[in-house]
């Protein structure tokens, strides 16, 4: 089971949450009766709606982050998925999330999905198809090409 499919497994739980199509059409979608929160479309990542103000609120501590990648003007942001540490992150970022569209309901209906591409390519994967392309440094550890993997920007394609 995926990181995401572990973040979709518990999400079914939440009461305030139903799971569909989202508007875009690509994936799976978490939304409450107004507004779409979370996409997922890939097995490795999900796209979140925290809104403006909050994302700006949090934009320090979100930049810390090697598993959250932020649209400059965007409502939307990418949490990457790997491991349980981010399915948490990813929680606690869609209770932000549901608070921040509560406090500004009455000002925004709920931007579309800002989704343009293909899947974001996990970190693991893109270290993987690396592993493969070329031989790794002698001494680093397959668990020392899964960190590296964090330092890959955001949409990177190997090769």
């Amino acid at each position: 089971m995926t990181a995401a499919h572990r973040a979709m497994a518990q999400l079914e739980t939440w009461p305030n949450l139903v799971s569909g199509a989202p508007r875009c059409a690509v994936g799976q979608a978490f939304s409450t009766t107004e507004y779409e929160v979370v996409h997922f479309h890939s097995d490795h990542a999900a796209d979140l709606h925290l809104t403006h103000p909050a994302i700006e609120r949090l934009l320090p501590e979100l930049r810390r982050s090697s598993a959250i990648r932020v649209m400059p003007g965007s409502a939307w942001l990418t949490v990457l998925l790997d491991c349980d540490a981010d399915v948490e992150l990813l929680l606690s970022l869609i209770s932000v999330a549901l608070k921040a569209h509560g406090d500004v309901r009455q000002h925004h209906p709920g931007a579309p999905c800002e989704w343009y591409g293909p899947p974001v390519v996990s970190p693991r994967a893109a270290v993987e198809a690396a592993a493969f392309a070329a031989p790794a440094p002698q001494g680093l550890m397959p668990a020392a090409r899964r960190a590296m993997g964090r330092f890959i920007p955001h949409a990177h394609r190997p090769g």
